[in-house]
């Protein structure tokens, strides 16, 4: 009997010590009993020990190594964007599943190749965007299908952080660095859950950065055949914000902290109509545990996978076309 399916905790082996290993992924690994952290790799021994020391598992030099790893069932990669590709095709032809840091990969291509390879070698791909496991999606979701706000017209969303510092992955062309890529995804794929897989870009502007050469800055409309537009604005040179709104026939609905709620946060949903105005006080969520649980039941249950990985494909097409689509300003 296959480990992965017999009830034995899944054996997650991490490639990269990234800042959202250590401070979201690896404590939620801790914290679901379904998956057992393994092995940490680094092509920094004494970096892999100082993540070891505190999570657990053993300290390896080398992410093939960690690859050729028997007690490894599944591979988290934790390694900037350009890397996703490269390293996530490593670990599905040494047969491990594959958990990539968001976004899958930098361009469709790439995340087609990966998606099939996954499916010729009937092993699990799953993309770490955390947010689509939190419940208060789930919540939008049953409101606007009780038509509380009408019939949707149109989805808006917002996620900028401020600047990071002098020498961060994001300023990195050679890393697939830039906002599109950092944030900007996120709105991209919440614009798929709300509006569904077909959208089309028909414009986008990408402020740039003529010093590093990235896009610290961009907006984007999208719509679907029946006319409904989403209008996504991000970026790294802002004020924090994180949320999305649906406009309907009838009304229209919010959240703030739509993409990265810590786990204590009470999620406030307001519902605005002709006349009425409501908040609705959500559940708090482990989102960072859910999606670790996720990982781990879609490699025990073995289902159908493709409706997923099709959407995979299709948030990284229109992630491509915003780029080709993008006016570039500089300033």
């Amino acid at each position: 009997m296959d480990r992965t399916t017999s009830g034995a905790p899944l054996r997650i082996g991490v490639l990269g010590c990234a800042d959202i290993a250590w401070r979201n992924t690896l404590p939620a690994v801790l914290r679901v009993p379904e998956v057992r952290l393994t092995a940490i790799a680094s092509r920094d021994a004494a970096k892999a020990r100082t993540f070891t020391d505190r999570f657990g598992g053993t300290p390896v030099q080398g992410y093939e190594n960690l690859l050729a790893r028997d007690d490894v069932d599944a591979v988290y990669v934790a390694l900037p964007t350009a890397l996703h590709h490269h390293w996530a095709r490593r670990a599905l032809l040494a047969g491990k599943h594959a958990w990539v840091e968001k976004p899958l990969a930098a361009t469709a291509a790439e995340a087609g190749d990966l998606v099939e390879l996954a499916r010729t070698h009937q092993r699990v791909l799953m993309d770490n965007f955390m947010f689509l496991r939190h419940s208060q999606h789930a919540r939008v979701a049953e409101l606007i299908a009780e038509g509380r706000i009408g019939e949707p017209r149109s989805f808006s969303s917002s996620f900028g952080i401020p600047p990071r510092p002098d020498g961060d992955v994001r300023y990195s062309t050679e890393l697939g660095g830039g906002a599109l890529l950092d944030v900007g995804v996120y709105t991209v794929r919440a614009a798929q859950l709300v509006l569904g897989d077909e959208l089309t870009v028909a414009g986008s502007v990408l402020r740039m950065d003529p010093g590093r050469g990235v896009d610290v800055a961009g907006a984007a409309l999208l719509h679907d055949r029946d006319g409904r537009t989403a209008e996504l604005n991000f970026g790294f040179e802002h004020g924090y914000r994180s949320m999305y709104a649906v406009w309907g026939s009838e009304g229209r609905l919010w959240l703030e902290r739509a993409f990265t709620p810590p786990v204590t946060h009470q999620p406030v949903l307001r519902i605005e109509g002709q006349g009425r105005y409501e908040e609705l006080s959500l559940a708090t969520d482990d989102q960072f545990s859910q999606l670790v649980r996720a990982f781990a039941a879609a490699v025990r249950e073995g289902r159908d996978r493709r409706p997923y990985e099709d959407t995979l494909i299709r948030h990284a097409a229109l992630v491509d076309a915003i780029r080709a689509a993008g006016l570039p300003v500089t300033g």
